[in-house]
């Protein structure tokens, strides 16, 4: 490899890893059921119209078809305004990007296929996300080829509805401990207020990923915009 090869390569790696912390700050999670009668589809527009930097499609009772079209839909609606990612369903990004729509990427948790086969799958462009909670998966992802994850998804912080077999929630100091023991990104989750905020930002978060504080709003825009705002109010 010559050094103006590597020399690119470690700049596009660098640039890859600048745009995926951006675009965790105001991350929402979709639920079809905390979104109602409006649908997922009118919560990622308002949502991605008040500000959002990234969408997690994740639709756990969605067939692979139902998955498949939402994400197209999804895609037309974000128009490269933020991230889209989808949750689990590596054969679902993967089809929808053959068929021309802009999807980032992935995200994958600890029972779904093992990271590095993810990685691979998908290849160096896309964004991969990884679910962490405990010192053991740290010590896994540290393992790993670096670049095979882009960000981590930490929690619950707090215990949630939206998931619930979920493990032991972490609270704000869970959640620090887990960031100040990783260089990735780390994203909290699960149960996150719009007043977690400041504490979760002041402990490390690089972003706060949300599911019923905006899919279930009565104006998921404005929810989405106050989200963005608390956020850009803190110290980094």
């Amino acid at each position: 490899m010559s050094a103006g090869t590597m020399s690119d390569g470690v700049h596009a790696a660098r640039s890859h890893a600048a745009l995926v912390r951006r675009a965790m700050a105001t991350y929402l999670v979709t639920d079809a059921s905390a979104s109602g009668a409006r649908g997922v589809l009118d919560v990622v527009r308002r949502a991605v119209d008040g500000g959002v930097t990234a969408v997690q499609l994740r639709e756990k009772t969605a067939t692979a078809r139902e998955l498949f079209e939402l994400t197209l839909r999804a895609a037309e609606l974000v128009s490269g305004r933020a991230l889209l990612l989808v949750d689990d369903r590596v054969d679902v990004f993967l089809a929808a990007r053959s068929a021309g729509a802009v999807v980032h990427g992935v995200h994958v948790g600890q029972s779904d296929l093992p990271v590095d086969a993810v990685r691979r799958i998908v290849g160096d462009a896309a964004v991969v996300g990884l679910t962490a909670n405990t010192p053991a998966h740290l010590a896994a992802v540290a393992a790993l080829p670096a670049g095979t994850v882009d960000y981590l998804g930490v929690g619950v912080i707090r215990p949630t509805a939206t998931k619930p077999d979920h493990p032991e929630p972490l609270g704000v100091d869970g959640f620090a401990a887990i960031a100040a023991a990783t260089q990735l990104p780390c994203v909290a989750i699960g149960g996150v207020g719009l007043a977690d905020t400041a504490a979760l930002r002041s402990a490390g978060a690089a972003g706060l990923a949300v599911v019923s504080a905006i899919c279930a709003a009565d104006d998921p825009a404005a929810a989405a915009r106050a989200f963005r705002a608390a956020w850009d109010e803190v110290p980094a």
